[in-house]
């Protein structure tokens, strides 16, 4: 009796999220359509089979549809719990060449580009899509650069603001692919041609971030220790009296 009501419940759980895939389905392609703020959820309940009823109580009002349609495509942007340990830089600079090639793979995806033009088109009138696009969408990609970032500081790998690098990261990955992408004026690149910009911006970016106790303001590892002077008890740098 038990087995029977748990396997029952099971496939009641099953059923309904089904159909709460098949909702969110039915709110994306409306809101393509007809615009979020014209799409109605009569429309979206049409669309998907199901009453009104049924589209409120499985996923809620067209915001929180909206929401759920932009949270599912977020998860995208997760960083791996296996992500490998940033002990050296050349390790550092695969996680990044790998994390700018998933980004770019998935945000050039076109229904992530009809999203950001959902979200431009409906500034005035539905000015939400645009903050939900922001603080769930972006904000995801944003916090799993920002955490490998975090990890690079803390080996002594990269010196700097995590926020800040990963800006820096996210411009020399990008460029203007993003805005020519929403313009239609470029094609989607291929895997390869995806691959290769991530490569080429990973390397520029650890270019122009050398490892902290390499930079041209400390002393110069190939240089031996007789001729880098010495300091004073006052703490200023006498010349080397050899």
């Amino acid at each position: 009796m038990a087995k029977a009501s748990m396997s029952k419940r099971r496939h009641k759980g099953g059923d309904e999220t089904a159909v709460r895939g098949r909702i969110l389905e039915a709110a994306f392609a409306s809101f393509m359509k007809s615009g979020y703020a014209t799409a109605s959820t009569l429309e979206i309940a049409t669309r998907a089979r199901v009453s009104k009823r049924e589209l409120y109580a499985l996923v809620g009002n067209k915001q929180e549809m909206l929401i759920a349609c932009i949270g599912e495509r977020a998860k995208r942007f997760d960083v791996p719990a296996d992500l490998p340990a940033l002990r050296d830089r050349e390790t550092l600079e695969q996680v990044l060449a790998s994390f700018g090639t998933k980004l770019v793979r998935e945000v050039s995806d076109p229904t992530v580009i009809a999203v950001f033009r959902l979200a431009i088109g409906e500034a005035v009138q539905a000015p939400e899509v645009a903050r939900v696009l922001n603080s769930i969408g972006r904000d995801a990609s944003r916090a799993a650069l920002r955490k490998i970032m975090a990890g690079a500081q803390a080996s002594g790998l990269l010196a700097g603001r995590p926020a800040e690098l990963a800006e820096q990261f996210g411009g020399l990955l990008w460029r203007d692919l993003l805005v020519s992408l929403l313009l239609g004026v470029a094609e989607r690149p291929n895997p390869r041609e995806i691959a290769g910009r991530a490569r080429d911006a990973a390397a520029a970016f650890l270019q122009l971030h050398p490892l902290p106790n390499d930079g041209q303001t400390g002393e110069r590892r190939d240089k031996p220790a007789c001729c880098r002077g010495c300091k004073s008890p006052t703490g200023k740098e006498v010349a080397n009296p050899s």
